[in-house]
């Protein structure tokens, strides 16, 4: 993914052509971040419906994003092979059928295939949009600017989904948030076909599918073992699920080292500003995802919010995403990429601390504000670590830094939710009254809140418990952000733009 074959159609481009293209691209991305997101306000609603276990409710919040992880490099390189434009609007097309499907899933055995479909659909996207970009847009300036509103897209979308789905849910049934997908995929694919080029490298060298695989073997089974070592404790399975995914990563770095055309050029990560960029990224969307999958939860079952008064009381995140946009240029002119990066997640840090805090406390405002600089920092800092992540190589190799960029976004992702979340779950479970406690009340809040009276006080003690583990859940992720806001500090260069 190193070169792209000009053609008359490219160089023919009007400036309002490029431009109009670009809102294409952003579309896209921000289609795949609001369907991130827009599924945790329904968790309530579906768990009434499809009664799924804990480790199900993780699962379909987390299969989309595991596998968006674990293809995005392996799509990338077909996308460079037959075409851009062509993956790109196939896979639209197929994450229509597949949100069609989520939408009127029977079960939650059959909702958690769907979201792994549309992970897979999902992943045929992402890659094709940041290389497009780069062949739309062959000003640097340009360049910069389109990959910064590409990137406030992406952390809008973030945000908006609790709007939207708090919207849908409001009126509709649950599969509604799965549903709205479809007519929006019509849109974009006639859209798509009119504005948007077709590019692919030409030569991109033989395809390694022992590469492809590997890549997920080494994903997959990690996620497992975190997720079963929660619900039945640390055992064979996990101990051999761990062993595999850590051995498939080590041969695939091997392989990808030796091959002549890798998947991956893991030599980029010798360069200290790109892996701090990375991890930057990935710390974030770490944080951000594995809150956000159990706060809406908390809204609803421990406030007693609406789906809908959920949504806009997550909108102080959204609107000071929407501030970075205007701020992104000033913030790095002032302080520089690296610094401004550090600020960003110091700042969503500080953030989420003041959300443990906020949780306890009655009045909601307190909370809403707290959850400002959450959103100014992470929208930030997304926005910087894409292009700081293509800034700090080569031009050539600006390929292979995107397809890594993307992979360690949705990996923060999957990883967040399984991670974080097991965590929620576990401390749930310990901050239960001692003594029998019926099995739904202990599998999840809101299976307890579906069999239990709200006002008796094993639901009342349910409720402070889950509290205590949303406290404990945003100290911990305010603490890895903490730590990468450190490790960008001293990997990313400062140079003012």
């Amino acid at each position: 993914m190193t070169t792209t074959a000009p053609t008359p159609e490219l160089r023919t481009l009007s400036p309002r052509r490029r431009w109009a293209a670009l809102g294409v691209l952003v579309g896209a991305v921000l289609l795949l971040a609001v369907d991130g997101t827009v599924l945790y306000l329904a968790v309530p609603s579906l768990t009434r419906e499809l009664a799924p276990t804990a480790v199900e409710v993780l699962w379909i919040g987390d299969v989309y994003s595991l596998a968006l992880a674990g293809l995005l490099v392996t799509a990338g390189n077909l996308a460079d092979r037959f075409g851009r434009k062509k993956v790109l609007l196939l896979g639209t097309a197929a994450f229509g059928l597949a949100s069609a499907l989520a939408a009127f899933s029977p079960t939650a055995g059959v909702l958690v295939v769907a979201r792994l479909l549309l992970g897979i659909a999902g992943a045929t996207i992402m890659p094709s949009t940041l290389s497009l970009i780069r062949t739309l847009f062959t000003d640097p300036r340009e360049r910069t600017r389109a990959i910064a509103i590409w990137s406030a897209g992406s952390g809008g979308g973030i945000a908006l989904g609790p709007l939207v789905g708090g919207t849908l849910l409001e009126h509709f049934w649950w599969g509604s948030v799965f549903l709205i997908n479809v007519p929006i995929v019509v849109v974009f694919l006639i859209a798509g076909a009119v504005l948007l080029p077709e590019s692919r490298d030409p030569d991109p060298g033989r395809f390694d599918v022992f590469s492809a695989a590997l890549s997920m073997a080494a994903i997959v089974p990690l996620v497992y073992a975190v997720k079963h070592a929660v619900s039945a404790g640390i055992d064979a399975q996990v101990a051999v699920a761990a062993a595999i995914g850590i051995a498939a990563g080590v041969l695939f770095v091997r392989r990808q080292k030796r091959a002549a055309d890798p998947l991956i050029d893991v030599t980029l990560f010798r360069n200290g500003a790109f892996s701090g960029a990375v991890l930057a990224s990935f710390i974030a969307v770490f944080a951000l995802m594995g809150l956000l999958f159990f706060f809406s939860q908390y809204l609803q079952l421990v406030r007693g919010f609406s789906p809908l008064q959920a949504g806009f009381a997550e909108m102080p995140a959204t609107l000071a995403s929407i501030v970075v946009v205007a701020a992104v240029g000033v913030v790095v002119g002032r302080l520089g990429r690296g610094r401004a990066v550090a600020a960003a997640l110091a700042v969503a840090a500080l953030g989420l601390a003041l959300v443990a805090v906020a949780e306890r406390l009655p009045q909601y405002w307190w909370l809403g504000l707290t959850l400002v600089p959450v959103g100014l920092g992470v929208g930030l800092a997304l926005t910087l670590t894409v292009d700081s992540v293509l800034s700090a190589v080569p031009r050539d190799k600006a390929g292979s830094a995107s397809a890594i960029s993307e992979t360690a976004y949705e990996l923060g992702a999957a990883l967040g939710i399984a991670i974080l979340g097991s965590l929620v779950t576990v401390v749930y479970r310990a901050f239960l009254p001692a003594g029998p406690i019926p099995a739904e009340v202990r599998d999840s809040l809101a299976a307890a809140a579906n069999a239990l009276d709200p006002g008796s006080g094993l639901a009342h003690a349910a409720r402070e418990a889950f509290t205590g583990a949303m406290q404990v859940t945003s100290l911990a992720a305010a603490a890895v952000t903490a730590v990468a806001a450190v490790i960008a500090w001293r990997t990313i260069p400062s140079g003012k733009d």
